[in-house]
């Protein structure tokens, strides 16, 4: 998927300049111009901020087909879930801000590594 361009056609689809996403993520118009022109690629944290911006939820802006994506069955957060809260929670973050710094060789390394571990039940 190439993300730069579902970006701009997003934004021009909203009548949007890239100053106005500028203005509301705080990101520069130029850093702006250089995601969509697929000269870098943005961290998850960013595409939530321009999804913000776009006011959109970001699987609607990761999603190309022609009708969005239907709603898992449990799409709101419970608290009795693991993540959603407490120590849980900022573990999940912690994961997920590691996961966001590796290459895609490494997450993938990592992803075979866990695929082929046992699976242990209580």
């Amino acid at each position: 998927m190439d993300i730069g361009n579902r970006l701009r056609f997003v934004r021009e689809e909203k009548n949007l300049s890239q100053g106005d996403i500028e203005q509301r993520t705080g990101l520069l118009r130029c850093y702006i111009s250089r995601v969509e022109n697929g000269h870098t690629v943005p961290a998850i944290e960013t595409l939530e901020k321009i999804a913000r911006a776009l006011e959109m939820p970001l699987y609607v802006l990761m999603y190309e087909g022609e009708e969005p994506p239907a709603l898992p069955p449990r799409a709101g957060k419970r608290s009795d879930e693991w993540g959603n809260v407490g120590k849980d929670a900022r573990s999940l973050n912690k994961l997920c801000r590691s996961l966001a710094k590796m290459s895609e060789r490494d997450r993938k390394l990592l992803l075979s590594f866990a695929e082929k571990m046992p699976i242990h039940r209580k």
